[in-house]
């Protein structure tokens, strides 16, 4: 028998994914109109499945070097400077299996045991568990609703310890769609000039920014050579399952991270980086098509929301709502829970997102107006429900 307390104690005391748990309840079930997964639903661009034939067809299927494709590098530094106005060479960027390998390289290179990292929360599930298999602690820094969930100079002010080595961010924000402008994140600069701190910045949702362009905590030149910049094709591209992301930082720090990237992965997908060089050649009409959808969905469900009582902000980015339910007289467990028992509906408990996610839920709308019409009716008829047993 195995005896599970000589194991990693942090893998075996880390709880499971809170977005997982839900997704796969609402999978034993017929009929449910499920809102819980960040996936968008429309096709990878045709042009980016033709370019993955064609490579396929001509067998150009073998390791590439571990730092990427050469050609890919190129693109990815020519994209990042027409779109957000940030200047990298080849030499700057590392292809990963996605943004999640690089968020865990990033820990595991800059870490050492006992250093802090302020993670803000609500935020992504896979952030904290990072940290910590990287044995480092993180310092948990709440986003609140009423700053429009973005980070305020005095609350990472007040985070900040002799032990702080880095500040994981994520803008636009899931779960909340919250958005740092050029603006908020000059407010703070200053803070991490003066304590000397890494910064990861995980900017997966960039191209879906919808007011305003992107802005990014690299395009300040003072703490650039301290930031570790990730991003990917998943969420702007819709290239979920073609698992490709990247890093763009300086040319010493991507020399180490390529150290341990290369031990654990070899190499990210040949033929999925192939791809992308089409993706960011030639898909920008299909990029911007899928971004006005989602502000459309966005529009919709925050006013409809809002009208069966669910107090709503207006997220600026992402494909997620996070409404605050705490009219329902519910935790966010109990309200999740119920309203995929009594009305067939999916979605994502706030505190899947951290503690500070209590008195929420995520709703993606990253899935058909259709889809989210019938959702918010069933929803309004669980609040219309729990109102009349009250």
């Amino acid at each position: 028998m195995i005896d599970y307390s000589k194991l990693n104690p942090i893998v075996v005391n880390m709880p499971p994914s809170g977005i997982r748990r839900f997704f796969d309840l609402a999978a034993t079930r017929e009929g449910v109109v499920s809102l819980g997964v960040g996936e968008p639903d429309f096709p990878t661009p045709l042009a980016v499945r033709q370019e993955a034939i064609k490579v396929i067809e001509e067998c150009k299927l073998k390791y590439t070097s571990n730092q990427g494709l050469i050609e890919l590098r190129q693109e990815i530094c020519h994209y990042v400077k027409r779109r957000f106005d940030l200047d990298y060479t080849v030499d700057n960027c590392l292809l990963t299996i996605g943004g999640s390998e690089a968020v865990d390289i990033a820990f595991r290179t800059i870490l050492q045991p006992g250093d802090e990292v302020i993670v803000l929360t609500p935020g992504y599930v896979s952030y904290e568990p990072c940290v910590l298999m990287a044995q480092g602690t993180p310092v948990c820094v709440e986003l609140r609703e009423e700053d429009g969930f973005r980070l305020t100079k005095e609350r990472l002010a007040a985070a900040i310890t002799s032990k702080t080595k880095a500040i994981l961010m994520n803008f636009p924000g899931n779960p909340t769609g919250g958005v740092m402008t050029y603006e908020d994140y000059a407010q703070i600069v200053p803070l991490i000039q003066e304590h000397d701190l890494y910064v990861v910045s995980d900017e997966i949702y960039a191209e879906l920014t919808y007011e305003g362009n992107h802005a990014s905590i690299a395009n300040f030149p003072e703490i650039k050579e301290k930031v570790i910049l990730i991003n990917g094709f998943s969420k702007g591209f819709s290239m979920t399952g073609w698992r490709l992301g990247y890093i763009l930082a300086d040319q010493k720090m991507i020399k180490l991270l390529n150290k341990v990237h290369q031990y654990a992965i070899m190499c990210a997908p040949t033929i999925s980086q192939y791809a992308a060089i089409v993706a960011l050649t030639k898909c920008d009409e299909e990029v911007v098509k899928m971004r006005e959808s989602f502000k459309e969905r966005r529009d919709f469900l925050v006013k409809s929301l809002n009208d069966i009582g669910l107090k709503t902000a207006y997220p600026k980015g992402a494909f997620y709502v996070f409404p605050n339910i705490t009219c329902s007289g519910l935790t966010s467990e109990e309200f999740c829970e119920r309203l995929l028992e009594e009305q067939n509906v999916a979605c994502v408990p706030g505190t899947a997102f951290g503690k500070e996610g209590e008195g929420f839920i995520r709703i993606s709308y990253a899935y058909s107006l259709e889809q989210i019409k019938k959702a918010v009716e069933r929803i309004g008829a669980f609040l219309h429900d729990l109102e009349n047993h009250k």
